[in-house]
């Protein structure tokens, strides 16, 4: 008889264990689905004048969410895989066209006024000053000078209005002196 209430005991007892280790899982699964459900967006779950999700509402709503926004990342991978690439190719075709083309020299007529771009090498450089005093000499009037670096080639733009709007200014003849100018630079030895 001790022996029955022993294994009884014993029973009972990994009986108990057992009902004490299920109720820790389910504590820690309930937590664990609140926690995932923590992180859905509000936007996503049903106003709260409705009913309050239940456990396999809310998982199978996290599912949902998680399938969105894995398809969300692959396409924003592709979108930017396709960016770069678009980006490198261009790239790519400005090197190639414009190293061997640098200074590069544009001319716009802008009725009363005239902007100049130039684009040259870091290597290849020319004071603005000699740019502006050829506009000036032409009868144009300096209002905004700048420069930009971006990678190896330097950006200038330069914007300037007629003083005389009944002489104005002679375009062709004011990008044949500025080419005139900048020319020169495209013999220049690399290292000087």
């Amino acid at each position: 008889m001790k022996k029955r209430l022993a294994a009884s005991t014993i029973d009972d007892s990994t009986k108990l264990d057992r009902k004490t280790i299920e109720r820790n899982r389910r504590i820690h699964m309930k937590s664990l689905c609140h926690q995932l459900g923590s992180l859905i967006p509000p936007n996503l779950k049903p106003p709260k004048s409705k009913l309050m999700l239940g456990q396999q509402d809310q998982l199978d709503l996290a599912a949902r969410y998680i399938k969105h926004m894995r398809e969300r990342i692959e396409k924003l991978k592709r979108q930017k895989e396709q960016a770069m690439l678009n980006q490198s190719s261009e790239r790519k075709m400005f090197d190639k066209n414009d190293e061997t083309k640098l200074p590069i020299l544009e001319l716009r007529d802008l009725g009363s006024g005239i902007e100049v771009m130039l684009v040259s090498g870091l290597n290849k450089t020319f004071m603005l000053y000699e740019v502006i005093s050829v506009l000036e000499e032409e009868g144009a009037e300096v209002v905004t000078a700048s420069f930009s670096t971006v990678g190896d080639k330097l950006f200038y733009v330069v914007h300037a209005q007629v003083k005389i709007s009944r002489v104005g200014v002679e375009t062709t003849r004011v990008k044949d002196r500025l080419q005139e100018f900048i020319a020169p630079l495209e013999i220049w030895p690399e290292d000087v």
